[in-house]
Formats: C-alpha cells, sequence, structure tokens
C-alpha cells in the first residue's frame, strides 16, 4: 500500500482544485500514481431515454459530499486513513457520441487499473457500465457483479440503438465481460413491455431479487444472498432508482414503492466483507431533485462505498 494518505479538509472546497467543490472535500489528485481509490466522475447522459440531466449528477454530489465525515462509527473505520482516497476528476466525456464517450471511459478506467487504483465512478446515466465494465474484465477475473436498481438494464435495444441506460448489462453478458451466474440484481420492481422482459435474465441465470422479495422476506434475508460473491473480485453498480422516488426523486426513471434511504443503506452495508475492486453510482439527475435529497442521499452511499472497500482489508 502506498504510503501517503489524505484527508478531507476543513474548509467546503479543496484548494488544489481552484476553489471548486470536491467529493467530500478531499484533494484533487489527477496521478493515479498517488491512489488506491479514486472517486472518478463521468458527467454522461447520452444513453439516457427518458429524462436527462444525468450528466450534472457528479457536480452536485460534490457539493452535498462537503457533509461528509471520515469516520463510519457503525463499522468503526476511517477509510482515509487506510487508502490514499482523492477527487480524481471528471473523465472528459463527449457528449455528442455514446460510442467516443464509451472508448474514452474505458481508457480512463483502465488507466486507473494499471496502477492499481480501485475506481469509484459517479455517474452520469447507467449506460456508462459497459465501457467501465470492459475496463474491469481485463483486469479481473471471473468478475461477480451486485446490480442495484429498480430496473434490468437487460433490454436488446431502446429507438434501434443497442448502447443505451438500459442495455449496458446484456451487452456486458454478450461481449463476456461478466460472469450471469455470478450477478446478482437487487431491488427491480415495477411495469415492463412483458413477460418476454425477464427471458433473456433467465436464460443466462442472472438471479434477481425484486423489491417485494425484499419486503417479504426480510433484508437479513438479502445480505445472507451476498455471502454466495466471497472469494472473487466483486463489482458493485448502484442506480439510484432502486431507492423510492419519496427519498430519491432526481433520477431519470423513478419507480415508486422502493426501499427508503435507511433501507438502502442497510442492504449496503450488508455487502461488507466481500472483495470488491470497483463501484459506481448512477442516474442522480439532479434537475428533478426536492432540495438536493437525491444528490446528498448519493453522496453518503459514496463514503459507505468507500467504507466497503476499506473493510475488506
Amino acid at each position: 500500500m502506498k504510503q501517503q494518505r489524505f484527508q478531507p479538509t476543513d474548509a467546503l472546497v479543496s484548494p488544489r482544485f481552484a476553489g471548486i467543490p470536491t467529493f467530500m472535500r478531499l484533494p484533487h489528485v489527477p496521478d493515479p500514481r498517488e491512489l488506491d481509490i479514486a472517486l472518478v466522475g463521468v458527467p454522461f447522459d447520452g444513453g439516457t431515454t427518458y429524462r436527462a440531466g444525468a450528466r450534472l449528477g457528479p457536480r452536485h454530489i460534490r457539493v452535498q459530499s462537503a457533509l461528509i465525515r471520515p469516520y463510519h462509527p457503525n463499522l468503526r473505520i476511517n477509510p482515509f486513513e487506510r487508502y490514499r482516497i482523492a477527487d480524481y476528476g471528471d473523465i472528459s466525456v463527449n457528449p455528442l457520441s455514446i460510442e467516443d464517450s464509451f472508448r474514452r471511459i474505458e481508457v480512463a478506467i483502465d488507466e486507473l487499473l494499471v496502477h492499481g487504483v480501485r475506481p469509484i465512478s459517479v455517474g452520469g446515466d447507467h449506460s456508462i457500465a459497459l465501457p467501465i465494465l470492459r475496463a474491469m474484465a481485463r483486469r479481473h477475473q471471473p468478475l461477480s457483479v451486485i446490480h442495484f436498481d429498480a430496473h434490468s438494464d437487460t433490454w436488446d435495444e431502446y429507438f434501434g440503438s443497442k448502447y443505451s441506460h438500459g442495455t449496458p448489462f446484456r451487452r456486458a453478458i454478450e461481449e463476456g465481460l461478466i460472469d450471469p451466474t455470478r450477478m446478482l440484481q437487487v431491488g427491480l420492481r415495477g411495469q415492463v413491455y412483458g413477460e418476454e422482459d425477464f427471458e433473456f435474465a433467465r436464460s443466462k441465470g442472472i438471479e434477481f431479487l425484486s423489491t417485494e422479495d425484499i419486503f417479504e422476506r426480510g433484508i437479513p434475508w438479502v445480505i445472507e444472498r451476498f455471502q454466495r460473491f466471497r472469494g472473487t473480485p466483486c463489482y458493485l453498480t448502484f442506480d439510484i432508482d432502486v431507492v423510492d422516488p419519496a427519498f430519491a426523486p432526481g433520477t431519470g426513471t423513478p419507480q415508486i414503492g422502493g426501499p427508503s434511504s435507511r433501507e438502502i443503506v442497510a442492504l449496503v452495508r450488508g455487502l461488507q466483507g466481500l472483495p470488491f475492486v470497483g463501484a459506481d453510482l448512477v442516474e442522480v439527475s439532479p434537475p428533478y431533485d426536492s432540495a438536493e435529497i437525491t444528490s446528498l442521499l448519493a453522496a453518503n452511499l459514496l463514503f459507505e462505498f468507500l467504507c466497503l472497500m476499506s473493510c475488506d482489508a
């Protein structure tokens, strides 16, 4: 492990980032050689099919993360004392081209992985998971995926396009990036186009837990389902719309009837002990937020992710 570590500053903005807010008041460090874990902005929403605006997610989450303090009393850990963690800045995406943006994202994430850095990417819409997984799969095999979402994101296409925020995991499976039998989807609910929408997941062996499963069987039962992922590299992909829109209204495709912020935090903490090699948090769309509560929840979840990635040490 590298020796020098960073701590959140007392100021509301980082003096090393020209006065612009950074994630959790950490320094802006664009050199992967200085990092163990990187918080990476991915301000791209060109894969959105309904309400755009997730490109603004990283900016607003940075602002709300100024409230984050460094010590987690439940997990009894300060992740900043264990690892060198900083704001890596935003990946320079192309808002007019999803293919070019995917290339840029893949290259940027690969550069971090080459230097042994574990990325936590902040979107942006969920389409960014595909180029991230392209980079992750080159470095980690087999790669298990735990996917929190109200939607399966395994549709074949939207409006004739194979790339959107509703298709990344179908493409990832088709490209051989992940083993679908080592994928768990948590929180699915709501309307679909037809019963055939579940055929791809079932045929590939994806395990999925509906929101109804969570409420009927309880959070401890869900946490028990996580245990089969011990021992292999894990990637956490988290769509904020898994949370009920009463607690996270600022998202592109809100779906009623989901877990509360308290329940989702309990589920995330249940992942403790799994060997996470990376994570993303996506689909925060500030234009549809109410008093920034979605961005605030996202900022707190990022801290939970940092603690998860520090607890496996």
